[in-house]
């Protein structure tokens, strides 16, 4: 089966806007079969930043531009269950991070040989979470 990355909000932003090489990098993993996507919690993220900025129009027409390029994950009922797991289980272990990005990784871990690609740093208290990141 071939590998599935699912982008967090910075890389897929990067991916959109053409920056820090990832688009490149993304197009040389698609030849060997690799797919990529965003899971609908990013989507919200970068609608969000969009409808904020100050180059809102502009910026919009990029995005629509490329947003067809990656699949949407959706947070399904599988997901949903994931989530409620890896919550109680940070909880219980004194991590908190940010909810969406529990919701990302709740994802990631619900499809087969997929890998989340982060600048993030705060992904590495998953336990059992495949993540890569392209700064790095």
């Amino acid at each position: 089966m071939k590998r599935s990355y699912l982008l967090d909000t910075g890389p897929a932003y990067d991916f959109l806007f053409q920056r820090a090489g990832i688009r490149e990098r993304m197009y040389a993993l698609q030849r060997t079969g690799a797919k990529f996507g965003i899971g609908l919690p990013t989507l919200g993220e970068i609608i969000a930043g969009l409808e904020g900025s100050t180059s809102r129009k502009e910026s919009w027409v990029i995005v629509h531009r490329s947003l067809g390029r990656l699949i949407r994950w959706p947070f399904d009922d599988p997901a949903a269950y994931e989530y409620g797991r890896l919550f109680a289980d940070l909880r219980k272990r004194g991590r908190v991070i940010q909810q969406v990005d529990i919701q990302l990784a709740a994802i990631t871990l619900t499809k087969k040989e997929c890998v989340l690609v982060t600048y993030d740093s705060d992904f590495s208290v998953i336990t059992g979470l495949p993540f890569e990141n392209w700064l790095a």
